[in-house]
C-alpha cells in the first residue's frame, strides 16, 4: 500500500528554524505560523528543524513550543466560559503548575483566576475550586499514615455513615492534601470500609462538584491513567471532542505523556497515536503526531 508522502519543501531547515524563532517572538505566539511549518514537514525534516534550531537559539524547539502552546492553552482553556474543561484543567494540576496558571490567566484576561471562579462558578463547586487554587499543598512523596487513615474516618462519616453529605469536610481534606497523601487516604478508606473513595464520592455528589473531586482523587492515584481516559473518551463514538484532545496532548507532553501513552496501550490495546491517527487528518494529525513522538 503507498503512502502519501508531504509535497517537496522549497524552503532549507534552517530557514524553517529562522520562521519558528520569529513565531516566538514578540507578543503572543504565532501559532498559525508555527502549525504551518510543523505540519508540512515530515518527521526527518522537523529533526533537522530541530537540531539547527538548538545550534542557532541554544534552546529545544519542543520544549519551547509546548512551552508557548501551553501558556496559550492553559490561560485559554480555564477561562471559565467551558466549566467542565475548567474544572478538569484545575483539579488535575500540581500547585506549581496551577501558580504558572494563575500567572498566565492575569496576563492574558487582566483579572485573578479566582475572581473569575467566583463570578462563573456556584456552591460546593465553586468553593471546591476556590479552595484548590489557593491553597498550597506538599508535592513530595511521603506521606502520613495515621494522618490518612484520621482523614479516611472523616470522610466517611462525613459521607456514607450519614444521612446526607457534610461537603466542607470533603472540600478541606481534598485540597489541602498533597496527592501522595490522598492516594494514601483512598487506600486508609479501603482497607478501613470494604469499598472505594471514588464510589463514595459519586454516590455522595453530583454535578460539577463530584467532576472536581474525581478528577482531584484520580490524579492523586494515577494521572496516566486518567488522561488516558480522558483522551479515549474525546476520541470515541461520532466526531471527536478536538479541544480535548489538543488541550491534553499540548499541556501532557512534557509533563507525563510516556505514562499516559502506556496506561492508553494497557487499557485499549492500541497505541494512543495509532488513535489519534484514526481520528483525525491533515496537517492536524501531523502536529498531534510530531507532539506525540514514537509509536510506543
Amino acid at each position: 500500500m503507498s503512502t502519501l508522502s508531504l509535497p517537496p519543501v522549497l524552503t532549507s531547515p534552517r530557514d524553517d528554524a529562522i520562521q519558528l524563532y520569529r513565531a516566538f517572538k514578540g507578543l503572543g505566539c504565532d501559532t498559525a505560523a508555527v502549525v504551518n511549518i510543523l505540519a508540512h514537514r515530515d518527521a526527518t525534516q522537523r529533526s533537522l528543524i530541530q537540531h539547527e534550531y538548538r545550534a542557532m537559539y541554544s534552546e529545544d524547539l519542543l520544549k519551547r513550543l509546548v512551552s508557548e502552546l501551553r501558556g496559550k492553552l492553559e490561560a485559554l482553556l480555564p477561562d471559565l466560559t467551558n466549566l467542565d474543561a475548567a474544572t478538569e484543567v484545575i483539579c488535575s494540576r500540581t500547585p506549581s503548575q496551577i501558580q504558572l496558571i494563575k500567572q498566565n490567566y492575569q496576563a492574558k484576561f487582566g483579572v485573578f483566576l479566582e475572581q473569575d471562579i467566583e463570578r462563573h462558578t456556584s456552591g460546593d463547586h465553586k468553593k471546591l475550586l476556590l479552595a484548590y487554587v489557593s491553597t498550597s499543598r506538599y508535592e513530595g512523596l511521603e506521606v502520613d499514615r495515621e494522618m490518612a487513615m484520621k482523614d479516611a474516618k472523616a470522610l466517611y462519616k462525613a459521607g456514607e455513615k450519614r444521612l446526607g453529605t457534610d461537603e466542607k469536610t470533603f472540600i478541606r481534606i481534598f485540597s489541602e492534601r498533597s496527592r501522595a497523601q490522598l492516594a494514601a487516604i483512598s487506600a486508609a478508606y479501603h482497607d478501613m470500609y470494604g469499598g472505594s473513595l471514588k464510589k463514595a464520592v459519586k454516590s455522595e455528589t453530583s454535578g460539577k462538584f463530584e467532576r472536581g473531586l474525581l478528577t482531584i482523587l484520580q490524579c492523586s492515584e494515577n494521572p496516566g491513567k486518567y488522561f488516558a481516559k480522558a483522551l479515549h473518551k474525546a476520541m470515541k463514538g461520532l466526531g471527536t471532542d478536538d479541544t480535548t484532545l489538543i488541550r491534553i496532548i499540548v499541556t501532557r507532553t512534557e509533563i507525563d505523556m510516556q505514562y499516559i501513552k502506556a496506561e492508553y496501550l494497557r487499557k485499549y490495546k492500541k497505541t494512543l497515536n495509532d488513535a489519534v491517527h484514526s481520528d483525525t487528518s491533515g496537517h492536524y494529525r501531523t502536529f498531534l503526531l510530531s507532539l506525540l513522538g514514537p509509536n510506543n
